[in-house]
């Protein structure tokens, strides 16, 4: 057990990779997001290279459902009204999906960085909030904390910063408790059952994070557009 305290304070510690003058060290998770996006981005241009309106090729009829199955799941969660937020979840989903189950690849998952998930919540109280002004206008939407009664608006003041942090605390708890369950699995039993379980909780269980995510923020904006 004292192995996996050790093991467990190594996946907290966030390594400096390398230092930039003027900037200072840059974290490992910020150079695994670094790569992701450049594999997510090579990716893009290699898959939409010479798209067709007519006769398309089968890789553009893949990318299409693909892209139309992803936005699809996302429209279903914030709703037509919230179809313009669609390709901004959509790519929180992708990023927090590929960064979760990154780890079978040998890197370090970036949201075992409590930094990062601060920042992705930082980005859901942004765009939530955003999305609230855009619809109601600054008036309304100041109005909106003083309803149904002026009483409580100290805690809906409150809940704009609670509720994406609850979002950000979930996705590093999952992720580090995925973490520490597999510890545990392979010091009962080193051979054999870790393997079926690590592909529940480096794989599905790490979509399945992001999809809550997305899913939750989604909502919330939903609700900014009621």
């Amino acid at each position: 057990m004292g192995d996996l305290a050790e093991r467990l304070a190594e996946e907290l510690n966030v390594e400096t990779v390398f230092d930039v003058p003027f900037f200072g060290g840059i974290s490992e998770s910020v150079v695994v997001t670094w790569i992701i996006m450049a594999v997510v981005l090579v990716a893009s241009i290699l898959l939409t290279r010479n798209l067709k309106v007519e006769n398309p090729t089968r890789r553009q009829l893949m990318v299409e459902e693909v892209v139309t199955k992803l936005q699809g799941v996302v429209v279903n969660i914030v709703g037509e009204h919230g179809r313009a937020y669609a390709p901004y979840l959509t790519s929180i989903l992708i990023y927090i999906g590929i960064a979760n189950v990154v780890g079978i690849l040998g890197f370090k998952p970036p949201t075992k960085d409590l930094n990062v998930t601060i920042a992705l919540a930082a980005f859901s109280i942004f765009i939530i909030e955003f999305a609230g002004i855009h619809k109601k206008g600054v008036g309304k939407w100041l109005k909106s904390f003083t309803e149904p009664m002026v009483v409580i608006t100290p805690i809906k003041i409150l809940e704009v910063f609670t509720t994406p942090l609850s979002l950000c605390m979930r996705l590093f708890g999952n992720v580090l408790g995925a973490f520490v369950v597999m510890k545990l699995i392979e010091f009962v039993l080193p051979v054999g059952l870790p393997i079926a379980f690590s592909f529940y909780f480096d794989i599905f269980d790490g979509l399945i994070q992001a999809y809550v995510f997305v899913f939750l923020t989604g909502l919330f904006i939903g609700e900014q557009l009621e």
